[in-house]
């Protein structure tokens, strides 16, 4: 596999490229040497259209097929009019030319050339993971080469579309920290995914102890026997049940199918509403219309069936296609710790891993619906920085990304966030459930709006506010849509306030928690004067303090440490 010839990019070697093999990881692919995907790479990126296009042209070729099978079992009962053959039939023509070998031949032809077209895409497209960074180089007119420093690396997602599931094939793409920074690895075997997946883990934690079983990988293996043992893993992966290894170890949370389906419901309940309200709009505005033209009863009649039926069958398929792709995202939930970060796998057809490490996490939100109160339902949604343009972040795969909890009872919720907050001290447990999720109650200390300012959350003017702790700030809004934001200091990205006309007339101030681009957004408003300038002040100073004690980015490193100076013997007394 490795060709340290091959062609591509001419690129310098890396940083310590020299030394790489001390540096790699468990798998022989985490050596420095340039490697080749999967053979089978550009069927998926591109020959599945060429899939397609025949299955089209098969389908316009049906009537023919259909009058062949039939004149083969029973001559004669098939009129000769009955098919309708267009008579400029390319197929035909050439029957009647006599051409059948020359179409043959150019047929074979062209399966040739796309042959040599995909070996040329394989051929130059090739991965390396060095002690310092993920690398991809493709392309052989437009070449690209993307770089991941492993110092960066926001998590690592393994993705399993259906059709690559067939015979054992993963996308990996390694998160990287900016715009459009991932780096996809596409594709390899199932196997060999989860163990590059694993070395770029470790060499991004620090771990030096983990590099050294580089010297021990097992040699690469050979195109042919990858091909075929990819496709035997796949075939039996559907008949035995498939990632297997994606729910160890045991997911600390178990979500019941039916509540579940039961909380997309519920959610597809509102958009139900909301297309009936867009309906009722728009019928009011064409009955208030033909009335005022002098229109009769039974036209005004047969108006708002054709708008009732022409808005309301879209708006049911878009309602029951939401909520199918909610519901298929989230099945096969589970997540759980491993040595380098939360892993997190759902997915019914097309399935997603993804391990995000430690210190990848700069907002967790719980939030409840007023629809979910009655069942003490939760879902818990992150902001971290997912390499993807804004554009890209839009798109429901990208949002699921944010979604570490879909749907969870209290103790669900409390194991999740002892998952993905693991340094939250137990004095801010409080602050969380009772006075936060759950509040406000009495001895409440969060900043809220005064009462002379409530017009602006006159509903939630009670709960809006903060809290801060050593640990990070707590965000609380919403009556009808309970949320409770935490913002860890560590990860903090800055902090502003503002006042307006209006803010400075009551003596209140607007602020602002910054943190990467998500869903969960740190602003408040109406706090007193006081109460905003103590959090731009308190949140300064303790940020600073809780970056200089943070050691999350090489958590393998730190870790390794520590057990060594657990084992190292104390020196004889003197």
């Amino acid at each position: 596999m490795s060709d340290p010839r091959s062609p591509g990019i001419a690129e310098p070697a890396a940083p310590g490229a020299d030394e790489v093999l001390p540096e790699g990881g468990s798998s022989s692919l985490a050596d420095g040497e340039w490697h080749r995907m999967h053979p089978l790479t550009p069927l998926f990126k591109g020959g599945l259209a060429l899939i397609v296009i025949a299955g089209i042209v098969i389908a316009n070729m049906r009537d023919r097929v259909v009058g062949w099978l039939v004149n083969l079992f029973a001559p004669g009962e098939l009129d000769d009019d009955a098919v309708d053959y267009a008579g400029a039939d390319p197929l035909n023509w050439v029957l009647e030319n006599n051409l059948i070998l020359v179409a043959l031949l150019g047929v074979l032809g062209l399966v040739l050339v796309l042959i040599a077209i995909f070996w040329l895409v394989w051929r130059f497209q090739q991965f390396r993971i060095t002690g310092d960074h993920v690398e991809v180089r493709k392309g052989m007119i437009f070449r690209s080469h993307r770089r991941a420093p492993l110092d960066r690396v926001q998590g690592v997602n393994l993705t399993r579309p259906f059709p690559a599931r067939i015979i054992g094939l993963a996308k990996l793409e390694v998160v990287g920290a900016g715009n459009d920074a991932n780096v996809p690895l596409e594709y390899l075997a199932t196997s060999r995914a989860e163990s590059v997946r694993a070395d770029i883990l470790r060499l991004a934690s620090g771990a030096r102890a983990a590099r050294e079983h580089a010297r021990t990988g097992t040699a690469p293996a050979r195109t042919r026997a990858e091909f075929v043992g990819s496709v035997n893993a796949g075939v039996s992966g559907l008949i035995e049940g498939v990632d297997l290894a994606d729910v160890a170890p045991e997911s600390v949370v178990k979500i019941p199918t039916g509540r579940l389906v039961g909380s997309q419901l519920l959610h597809a309940l509102l958009w139900v509403v909301f297309f009936v309200i867009i309906a009722a709009v728009a019928m009011s505005a064409t009955l208030i219309g033909m009335r005022a033209d002098g229109e009769d009863n039974g036209a005004i009649a047969i108006a708002m069936l054709g708008i009732g039926l022409g808005m309301g069958i879209p708006m049911v398929i878009a309602a029951v296609g939401i909520t199918w792709a909610q519901i298929s995202k989230s099945l096969r939930y589970s997540i759980a710790p491993t040595p380098d970060g939360v892993r997190i796998t759902y997915g019914l057809l097309t399935t997603v891993t993804e391990t995000i490490p430690p210190g990848r996490i700069f907002a967790v939100e719980v939030t409840q619906s007023l629809l979910w109160r009655p069942f003490g339902w939760w879902t818990i949604r992150i902001n971290r920085m997912s390499g993807k343009s804004a554009a890209q972040q839009q798109s429901g795969s990208a949002q699921q990304f944010n979604v570490v909890l879909p749907v969870g009872k209290r103790a669900d919720v409390e194991r999740v966030l002892a998952l993905i907050l693991p340094d939250a001290p137990a004095a801010d447990i409080p602050l969380v459930w009772e006075h936060g999720i759950l509040g406000p109650v009495d001895g409440d200390p969060y900043k809220t709006i005064p009462a002379r300012a409530r017009w602006r959350r006159p509903l939630s003017w009670r709960r809006h506010g903060y809290a801060l702790t050593e640990f990070g700030v707590l965000l609380r809004r919403g009556t009808v849509w309970r949320k409770l934001a935490v913002f860890p200091l560590a990860r903090l990205q800055g902090v502003s306030i503002s006042q307006g006309p209006i803010d400075r007339m009551q003596r209140v101030s607007a602020g602002q928690v910054h943190s990467v681009l998500g869903p969960i957004s740190g602003g408040l408003s109406g706090l007193e004067r006081e109460d905003a300038i103590a959090l731009l002040d308190g949140v300064s100073r303790a940020a600073a303090l809780a970056a200089s004690r943070d050691q999350t980015h090489r958590w393998g490193q730190y870790a390794a440490e520590d057990r060594a100076q657990q084992v190292t013997p104390a020196p004889p007394a003197g």
